[in-house]
């Protein structure tokens, strides 16, 4: 790393943790999204991030973040056809630790929301490895366990994050585009909030808990 990108790790990594157990309504979500060169989480690159904040329950559509990484090689025809990132944009996009670094910035210490996390976390964490040479140690939220546990009768037919949209009647504007999947699942982190406070699940802590909780049940027991 060049010395202004050490100077900005630096500033990010002496940044105080937030408090997981503020109620809600006090505290800045922010929910990930991420668009690669396919689903291949070994093998496969991190081409743009995007992220939309949710700050005491609110959205502000100017508290966004999106960014492409450049791509050494860019990925294949089919890949951009899902995502819609064409080549130019992909040999032109920001320098992958300058992306990563302005991410950081973005996101704070603040805990992340996101819809089948393993797959945004791990592609992040990956790319964090390579060109900042840093681990991510950040709190991650899955709306994937999260709202089956506060929706339990929906459980067996919502498995897809389209499934709970449509259920919620939230319009997803561009899918597959990384700032607009992080919006449309920030209005349903709205709507997991209003059911977790019915809840006295009333907190970022409450959420990992509310997680957890439903991970241990699904485990498969011994025989």
């Amino acid at each position: 790393l060049q010395p202004a990108q050490r100077a900005a790790l630096a500033d990010w990594q002496r940044l105080p943790a937030v408090d997981l157990n503020a109620l809600h309504e006090c505290c800045r979500y922010v929910v990930v999204d991420v668009e690669t060169s396919g689903l291949n989480m070994r093998s496969d690159r991190l081409i743009s991030i995007g992220a939309v904040a949710l700050v005491d329950g609110r959205i502000d559509f100017a508290d966004a973040f999106a960014v492409i990484l450049r791509q050494q090689q860019v990925s294949t025809r089919e890949n951009i056809l899902i995502h819609g990132i064409g080549g130019a944009a992909q040999s032109e996009g920001v320098d992958p630790a300058d992306a990563l670094l302005a991410f950081l910035g973005y996101i704070g210490k603040a805990p992340l929301v996101a819809y089948h996390a393993f797959f945004d976390r791990a592609m992040i964490a990956k790319a964090m490895r390579q060109y900042l040479g840093v681990e991510l140690a950040q709190t991650w939220i899955d709306l994937a366990w999260v709202l089956p546990s506060l929706f339990p009768e929906q459980r067996e037919t919502r498995v897809a994050l389209d499934d709970w949209l449509r259920l919620f009647a939230i319009e997803n504007f561009m899918r597959h585009n990384a700032v607009s999947d992080a919006y449309a699942t920030a209005k349903l982190l709205q709507v997991a909030i209003g059911a977790a406070n019915q809840r006295g699940v009333v907190s970022p802590a409450g959420f990992v808990r509310q997680e957890k909780a439903l991970r241990w049940m699904n485990q498969p027991t011994s025989a």
